[in-house]
């Protein structure tokens, strides 16, 4: 107990001495009698909400999930429309990757050393100037099957923000809430982004049968910017006392704790095997939608906002949850995912295809959502931002899982890319249910 008070008993104060850790930003359970009192009015579901620094972050969170969502559509509607090549989109992800897992390491040192507002803010600019750049590109017609190679670059700068920026907007969760709301604010930050899953994909898909592609970008540049005015106001969280020594040495540190860290290690290796799997469905969904199930840029529009409908039911239900047995709902989310994945791949039903698509929501978000706090409950504070980068990196690692999967669906075709994944997924699900207790016990 005198850990825990002393963890947030020296909370950072902002500039004008408010409080950013204590009790006044924060939501706490009611309680009746030293216990908590049940009611529908007490349910914890939101309350992280309670806490204004948490809010101002949700927002600018936002503003930024609402472009990537987007960009998942438009992006690989565009490249593939231009290259008409599974194995190419899986050489842009590969792009992608590259930058962002060799320089994530950079990014956890950055976390655990610098002002995380400051570092956002960088992330949301970066971010905001690529995306403008490909719609000036796209309104003067310079950006076609000739000039491709602006996508690649584009994905190689967003690959590198990522890289650099993302361990700071994980990290940073834990020093807004408290580590009792550490999985309600997790959830709900799921909740929102696979909201956006909902509306971004299907208002991209629509701009671009409407519009064309240049309409999305502008837009999605125009929330980046809403992203950066939701960050600025945020106040400044403080760094830890933490980054002593060259970046390098840092480094070192960190991959040395997790190598000790034994439940540290097999949660995040489980999850990289998870993401590589997983993710690759996201970018050959373009192929499912012209050429196996003929539903076009709306229609995939239609699958991404129903994938997000189920990840919104996961993720209220995970911050509704208490802190028990999050470690067998981990491994059933993973069943439930390659399940899902297994039966989308191979359908050719329009109706199955969006039913499935549902619990792929469903799965992949108590994946991820259990896998983020799981991390960060057992990490300590002076190593949170560089295993949060071993944590971001799985989503560059899952760009290789794509690049196999875009070889597969050439030769073999895009279903068989696709569901011979998800099938090894429900298999590693099973055999880490069986054999690896002590994750499954995991609370």
């Amino acid at each position: 107990m005198d850990n825990y008070l002393n963890k947030y008993a020296g909370r950072h104060m902002d500039a004008g001495g408010s409080e950013i850790g204590g009790g006044g930003f924060r939501g706490r359970g009611a309680m009746q009698g030293g216990r908590p009192a049940f009611s529908l009015r007490n349910l914890r579901t939101f309350n992280s909400f309670k806490n204004s620094v948490f809010r101002l972050y949700y927002g600018g969170m936002l503003g930024q999930m609402a472009a990537m969502n987007m960009q998942m559509i438009a992006g690989s509607l565009l490249l593939k429309r231009l290259t008409d090549s599974p194995a190419f989109l899986g050489a842009m992800s590969f792009a992608n990757a590259i930058p962002m897992i060799t320089l994530s390491f950079f990014g956890g040192v950055i976390a655990d050393r610098v002002e995380k507002k400051f570092v956002l803010l960088a992330g949301q600019i970066a971010f905001a100037l690529v995306s403008l750049a490909i719609a000036l590109a796209l309104t003067f017609d310079y950006l076609n099957r000739e000039h491709v190679w602006i996508l690649v670059v584009s994905s190689i700068i967003q690959g590198a923000v990522m890289g650099l920026a993302m361990p700071s907007r994980q990290a940073i969760i834990n020093d807004i809430v408290e580590e009792e709301e550490l999985m309600n604010a997790i959830s709900l930050n799921f909740m929102g982004m696979n909201a956006l899953q909902i509306l971004a994909p299907a208002i991209a898909g629509f701009m671009v049968a409407k519009y064309d592609f240049e309409a999305a970008y502008y837009t999605m540049t125009g929330l980046y910017i809403m992203a950066i005015i939701f960050f600025i106001f945020m106040p400044r969280i403080g760094v830890k006392e933490s980054g002593r020594g060259n970046a390098l040495e840092n480094i070192k540190e960190g991959l040395h704790y997790v190598w000790h860290e034994e439940t540290i290690r097999t949660v995040l290796i489980l999850s990289f095997i998870a993401v590589v799997l997983s993710m690759p469905y996201g970018m050959l969904m373009p192929f499912f939608a012209d050429d196996v199930l003929n539903v076009g840029a709306q229609g995939m529009g239609i699958m991404f906002s129903v994938s997000g409908a189920g990840a919104i039911v996961a993720s209220i239900t995970l911050a509704s949850l208490p802190n028990k047995k999050r470690g067998i709902m981990l491994l059933i989310g993973g069943i439930i995912l390659g399940l899902a994945l297994t039966g989308f791949a191979f359908s050719t039903l329009w109706p199955l295809s969006l039913t499935l698509i549902v619990f792929v929501g469903i799965g992949g978000t108590v994946r991820m959502s259990l896998t983020n706090t799981l991390v960060q409950y057992y990490v300590e504070d002076e190593y949170r931002g560089r295993v949060m980068s071993l944590f971001m990196m799985q989503f560059g690692l899952s760009s290789f899982g794509t690049f196999a999967a875009g070889l597969i669906a050439e030769s073999f075709g895009v279903q068989w890319g696709i569901g011979g994944f998800a099938i090894a997924l429900i298999v590693l699900s099973i055999l880490t249910l069986v054999f690896l207790p002590k994750i499954r016990k995991l609370d």
